[in-house]
């Protein structure tokens, strides 16, 4: 028996700037998906998870099917069927998994999911060549695009397999390790699950991608991060009141913002960190938009930002985790702050809905033999 695991991922700053081949600052976190698991001699994966109903796929029929659409059968047919065509010679397995991490909790479940998924594809794979956690982490995306059917980016795949925090470059292609101890900082980080889902959301979430690339189109490039930022500010003042050109306003400054973070972590300036960090959360409210959506999707999410100002106003930092539309607002503020602030938000959302979650250092692997 085979024990693995993989860690769930909290965004740091670069809000749906990953699509546009911008920068991100992420980490991994202290809870995860744990799986058991052993060959079983014939050509099936099976996946047994405690509240969840069976997975099983078949390895002679490795294609997308729209029955499978947002399905985690999709994401281990996709992780299965991309390992295959990198020369993996696939071999069925039985796995029960563990979680700590709550389905539309804001760490990234089906990220976290897909990336084990494929780490014990391979590793019990016959005769097959190596596979490295960014491998994986690619190899993942591609799954949740093709076969799972979100239009995501790389951010959460390449954080949940690599560990510890990360500093992503998509355009430079430059993935550079970053120390964010907050606990060493005197701060607590948090998340409070507003217990809004984004299942439905997933139109407005793609509007999102879409109406960036829109933007980058009319200056001939396909992703904004490829447009010269100057001749951006040239024509900026005539598209202002644009939706479309509110959210490239917010890719560009949310982009210069990531690194303006990283550089506040490594000079361990507290202070610094939480001013850049309210204006990410400014920034995804009143340009990006990704908070509630023309059906309503979100409103709690809204609330629970609402009601993060008021908790900390002037002694802490707050911004919507993810995507958007739902989901959890992560803060940041003082440990002496912390009590209180969950206390208060567990009245508001229910009893447990905001955790503190730290940096772990451990990315998806082998943790075990028995």
């Amino acid at each position: 028996m085979t024990r693995f695991f993989c860690p769930g991922r909290t965004e740091l700053a670069g809000n749906h700037t990953d699509h546009q081949k911008g920068r991100v600052m992420a980490a991994a976190v202290d809870k995860g998906i744990t799986a058991e698991a052993e060959p079983n001699g014939g050509t099936v994966i099976r996946l047994l998870s405690d509240g969840f109903a069976p997975v099983q796929v078949d390895l002679s029929r490795l294609w997308p099917e729209d029955s499978d659409a947002g399905s985690s059968a999709a994401l281990v047919k996709g992780m299965a069927a991309l390992l295959q065509e990198r020369g993996f010679a696939l071999r069925g397995f039985d796995a029960r998994l563990t979680s700590d991490i709550a389905p539309g909790g804001g760490l990234s479940s089906s990220a976290a999911f897909a990336v084990l998924a494929g780490c014990m594809i391979a590793h019990f794979a016959e005769g097959s060549p190596a596979v490295s956690p960014e491998d994986l982490a690619r190899l993942a995306q591609k799954a949740e695009n093709r076969f799972f059917g979100k239009p995501c980016g790389l951010m959460d795949q390449l954080a949940c397999a690599l560990g510890g925090g990360v500093y992503i470059d998509f355009l430079e292609n430059k993935i550079l390790p970053i120390r964010c101890d907050f606990d060493e900082l005197g701060y607590a980080l948090c998340l409070t699950d507003t217990h809004s889902s984004h299942a439905n959301a997933t139109p407005a979430y793609a509007a999102i991608p879409a109406d960036m690339a829109a933007v980058a189109a009319e200056f001939g490039e396909p992703v904004l991060a490829r447009v010269r930022q100057p001749e951006f500010e040239l024509r900026w003042p005539e598209h202002e009141t644009d939706p479309r050109w509110m959210r490239a306003r917010h890719f560009f400054d949310e982009n210069w913002r990531v690194a303006a973070m990283a550089d506040a972590l490594g000079l361990r300036d507290a202070g610094r960190y939480l001013d850049l960090m309210n204006e990410s959360g400014r920034s995804s409210e009143k340009l990006l938009r990704n908070i509630v959506d023309e059906n309503g999707c979100g409103l709690a999410l809204q609330a629970g930002l609402d009601a993060t100002a008021k908790l900390l106003e002037g002694k802490g930092a707050w911004r919507v985790h993810g995507s958007g539309f739902g989901g959890c607002v992560q803060a940041l503020m003082p440990e002496a702050d912390f009590p209180a602030y969950r206390d208060a938000m567990d009245d508001l959302f229910g009893e447990d809905s905001c955790q503190r979650i730290r940096i772990s250092q451990r990315g998806v692997g082998v943790i075990g033999e028995s």
